[in-house]
């Protein structure tokens, strides 16, 4: 058999063609395996409950002992003597402030908008304000500083980014956000080392920190069964199983429990 000219560029073309598509094709189905499922249910108001409750301390408050600021004059002086941090806040019948309650998982299928609202953490008398914070995944966070004095602001994750920025006294807000969930990131200032604030970051709106009296609530929450966990930076967490159904309002408890600790240092 005779082979001409153009008879063998078109195998050569064919050869290429078929070789290419099996490359593309391979190269495709592993891009498709490594994608993630965007999520596209929508909850539907029509249905939603919620979760409500209260956290309480059982056993005795941890022993503190007071912030020593003589080194800062401007945080002596806004502060009375003998204050401490606060990490265990107790109001009546033994209920617990400043507590992290979130649904756990279940909600992976469900897509959320960003709230367009701001968070503010302040700082006050050389104090994080609140020192619990909650926020969505790309929700602005504004950082103030009420004092008459410089801070260092040190956020400290390990899933998102870590930054430090100097904030000086009447000076602008910082405004930072998290990429990805993460709980507890701990925040502190490289200048005051009493001054701490832990920061949670979700991916769904159903959370809360515990009020004064140690109350939490999840509104709007989609028919389903649920992991609710709890967050106290001196005890721990503690979880539970909770069911929700169409229309449903459910009341849980948590009680965490404490052993005095001589010396606790409450930071």
């Amino acid at each position: 058999m005779k082979v001409t000219f153009h008879s063998m560029l078109a195998i050569v073309a064919a050869l290429f063609f078929f070789g290419c598509g099996e490359k593309q094709d391979g190269e495709f189905s592993s891009l498709l395996a490594g994608a993630k499922t965007v999520p596209t249910a929508i909850v539907d108001p029509m249905t939603t409950g919620s979760i409500e409750g209260t956290v309480f301390l059982d056993g005795p408050l941890p022993v503190v002992r007071p912030i020593d600021m003589d080194s800062e004059a401007a945080c002596a002086k806004a502060n009375r003597p003998g204050t401490y941090q606060g990490s265990v806040v107790t109001g009546d019948n033994a209920s617990l402030a400043n507590v992290a309650v979130y649904v756990k998982g279940g909600l992976s299928h469900y897509r959320f908008a960003t709230p367009t609202d701001h968070v503010v953490l302040d700082q006050k008398g050389c104090m994080y304000a609140p020192r619990i914070v909650a926020l969505m995944t790309h929700q602005d966070l504004e950082i103030r500083n009420d004092d008459a004095t410089i801070h260092n602001v040190h956020a400290m994750p390990k899933t998102n980014v870590e930054w430090n920025k100097a904030q000086r006294a009447g000076g602008a807000a910082l405004e930072t956000s998290f990429s990805q969930p993460e709980l507890a990131i701990p925040f502190m200032c490289n200048v005051h080392s009493w001054m701490r604030a832990f920061i949670f970051v979700f991916d769904n709106p159903y959370y809360s920190v515990t009020s004064g009296q140690g109350k939490f609530e999840l509104k709007n929450l989609p028919p389903g069964t649920y992991t609710i966990e709890a967050w106290q930076e001196k005890f721990g967490t503690q979880a539970q199983t909770v069911t929700v159904a169409p229309r449903q309002s459910r009341t849980i408890s948590f009680r965490f429990k404490s052993a005095q600790v001589s010396g606790d240092s409450d930071r």
